[in-house]
């Protein structure tokens, strides 16, 4: 039942909008292609920005830098119920999400998918945001680049993001 009611969301979505459209007797047409020139012209205005942060995460992994923080952090993670094997997802998750899922997709390959490690790097994944991606994306692509108190609150909201993940995957797992 779940599988079709979200089978039928999106087309339900798109009728209603043009429904709505038709009744308010606006050119659809016309808005549609308006829309599709904004947005190549927001995607231009983006593209240096994704790619400093390819670049930089790029540079993170293999300059060897994300193994030399990582490694003198294990002392003091494995106390707290944070197993090395998941701090490189922790410092790549805020720069890329795709690098982040990769960085799981390995892990999960690597140990049992059932593991504590793998269960904890999943909720990290799920509870922690994009924060440098977001700003550099979404406020480059309007002009923004006073973002001091986005930054803090985004990498503070990570930080309680993976606390959390740590606390519930204790709990549950």
């Amino acid at each position: 039942m779940y599988e079709t009611i979200s089978n039928l969301i999106l087309p339900i979505l798109i009728l209603t909008i043009l429904t709505w459209g038709i009744v308010k007797k606006q050119p659809i047409y016309e808005h549609f292609v308006d829309g599709a020139k904004e947005g190549f012209g927001v995607s231009i205005k983006i593209i240096p920005y994704l790619v400093a942060i390819i670049f930089a995460v790029t540079i993170f992994r293999a300059s060897g830098l994300m193994d030399f923080i990582a490694k003198p952090l294990a002392l003091l993670t494995n106390n707290i119920g944070l197993p090395t094997d998941v701090l490189p997802i922790i410092f790549t998750r805020p720069l890329s999400g795709s690098a982040a899922l990769g960085l799981f997709s390995e892990l999960a390959a690597k140990l049992d998918p059932n593991s504590y490690t793998v269960k904890l790097a999943a909720i990290i994944v799920g509870s922690s945001e994009t924060t440098f991606y977001v700003l550099s994306v979404y406020f480059g692509s309007v002009g923004i680049v006073k973002f001091r108190y986005a930054l803090l609150t985004g990498i503070l909201a990570d930080i309680i993001g993976i606390i959390s993940a740590i606390f519930v995957a204790q709990l549950f797992f």
